[in-house]
């Protein structure tokens, strides 16, 4: 006999960690399995935004450093938290510092396209208690709520 179907469907926290190998293909997967896991979670209103941050925060990890990158996706209504782990430990370049990127350049707006579509966003730098697939780097979160 199947369960009985939750009142609330966007209550029950989740998380998925996908591992990405230093290689430009891993932004294409990252953004397509981001969009099944929302999609299956009755999130879909939250991919489009989610697919640009997360896109932004991937292809930093793998076109800035040299060794393999992870995304993590969290659920806890009503947020969504992406977070991208990479090898380099330096800190992300603050939007502010980025000055005024040429709208004609494909690069160069990543961390300022995730401060305006974000609700918050930050870094962190990893220590010997990480939880990813490894212990240094460091690790660039944004969240989204979800809006009725």
């Amino acid at each position: 006999m199947p369960a009985p179907a939750s009142e609330d469907p966007f209550g029950e926290p989740w998380q998925y960690t996908l591992s990405l190998p230093n290689d430009p293909r891993a932004v294409t997967i990252c953004r397509r399995t981001l969009r099944l896991i929302l999609t299956l979670h009755g999130l879909p209103h939250l991919t489009e935004v989610a697919e640009l941050v997360a896109t932004e925060l991937v292809a930093n990890a793998v076109q800035h450093t040299k060794g393999p990158a992870a995304i993590r996706l969290r659920w806890v209504a009503p947020v969504l938290r992406i977070g991208v782990w990479d090898t380099d430990p330096r800190p992300p370049a603050p939007p502010a510092l980025a000055a005024m990127p040429n709208p004609a350049l494909e690069s160069g707006r990543g961390l300022t396209l995730v401060e305006e579509c974000a609700d918050k966003w930050g870094w962190y730098s990893l220590g010997a208690a990480a939880q990813l697939p490894h212990t240094n780097g460091k690790f660039v979160w944004c969240e989204l709520a979800q809006t009725a």
